[in-house]
C-alpha cells in the first residue's frame, strides 16, 4: 500500500463534473484506490461515494492506493487533485 497526502484546490471541489472525470481515470488502473478525508474513507472509483462525501476546497486528503499499479494510480490521482481536477 502507498499513500501520500494532498488538497482539494479547486474553487467548487469535488462536484459532479470533475468527479465523474477523476473517477473514470481511477477505474483504469487495477488498483483499490481510496480518497480519506477525516473519517471518511470514500471509494475513488465510485462517482456517488466521492459525491457524498462532499470533498469541497481546502478539504486535506490522503490518497491510498493498494494492487499491482499502486506506485501509478496514486501519482494519477494525486496530479488530477493537485491540478484542480481540470477545472482551473
Amino acid at each position: 500500500m502507498v499513500s501520500q497526502k494532498t488538497k482539494v484546490v479547486n474553487s467548487q471541489g469535488f462536484h459532479m463534473r470533475p468527479a465523474s472525470v477523476f473517477v473514470a481515470e481511477m477505474a483504469k488502473f487495477d488498483s483499490d484506490i481510496y480518497l480519506v478525508a477525516g473519517d471518511k474513507e470514500v471509494n475513488a472509483k465510485s462517482l456517488m461515494n466521492i459525491i457524498a462525501a462532499a470533498l469541497k476546497c481546502g478539504t486535506e486528503l490522503e490518497v491510498r492506493a493498494e494492487g499491482p499499479d499502486e506506485e501509478a494510480a496514486m501519482a494519477k490521482a494525486v496530479e488530477m487533485i493537485d491540478n484542480g481536477l481540470g477545472e482551473e
